[in-house]
């Protein structure tokens, strides 16, 4: 991570948050709890921002300023609000199209996810405020300044969110392995939230619960899982192409 991304001090890092900067996640030291310290964590908590309590070797890594035990990555992007996107789909007379995506830990796949997602058209990509990658300079790299241009929401709790996207009459799809149903007998079509999941897990066992439908994409080999990059591609524009692609796409 670049060091214009992080900032040092529990002053600063409060100041941060307080003028509404983008922030990734705050980093304190685990063992402190002094007053300012006290007033840093409420801070977090106000305004959504996730915190780790981290040893202060780790801190004392990051660099050789005195950062008196916090410390924040600030995000390449500013957040969407999703309930504005919902809205401004409708509102333009479209049927809303987002991408969940649960836990996705290495910023390389997200990246490549975000490329795909802005490609396809997605209005946006929905993830929790804890357990994704963040989204750094790196991130921003890999999608090859997709993340520029596609919308990111990131939600304090998924659960809320789901219920939001079912009252709004959108469709939720989950892309996995484990449906018996092929992502190619699934409607598409219509307002939809397509979900993928963690490199290691998969997709948490509520989301495949609240889905309407679950869908696994076909494979021959020998190898019974995708990478979740490559498996977002393919679920993203197979909804592309059965909502039908526009009157001008691009040709590769």
């Amino acid at each position: 991570m670049e060091k214009s991304e992080v900032i040092f001090g529990t002053r600063a890092v409060i100041e941060a948050i307080r003028a509404g900067r983008q922030i990734e996640k705050v980093c304190v030291q685990t063992g402190l709890s002094n007053d300012l310290i006290k007033e840093l964590i409420n801070e977090t908590l106000k305004h959504g921002v996730p915190l780790s309590y981290v040893p202060a070797q780790k801190l004392n890594g990051l660099s050789s300023k005195n950062h008196q035990g916090a410390v924040c990555y600030l995000s390449a992007v500013q957040y969407a609000v999703l309930e504005n996107l919902i809205d401004k789909a409708f509102g333009e007379g479209r049927d809303p199209f987002f991408l969940i995506v649960d836990q996705v830990t290495d910023v390389r796949n997200f990246g490549g996810i975000a490329r795909s997602a802005e490609c396809a058209g997605a209005d946006a990509i929905i993830l929790s405020a804890k357990g994704n990658a963040p989204i750094t300079s790196d991130a921003m790299k890999t999608s090859a300044g997709a993340l520029s241009h596609v919308p990111v929401c990131r939600v304090k709790d998924m659960k809320e969110t789901a219920e939001l996207l079912c009252h709004s009459g959108i469709q939720l799809v989950a892309c996995t392995e484990k449906s018996e149903q092929s992502i190619y007998d699934v409607s598409l079509a219509g307002p939809l939230a397509i979900i993928v999941g963690s490199e290691e897990f998969g997709i948490s066992p509520w989301w495949l619960k609240k889905a309407h439908h679950c869908a696994h994409i076909p494979m021959k080999g020998k190898i019974d899982s995708l990478n979740v990059s490559v498996a977002a591609g393919i679920a993203l524009f197979e909804a592309l192409r059965q909502r039908g692609v526009n009157d001008n796409p691009k040709i590769l």
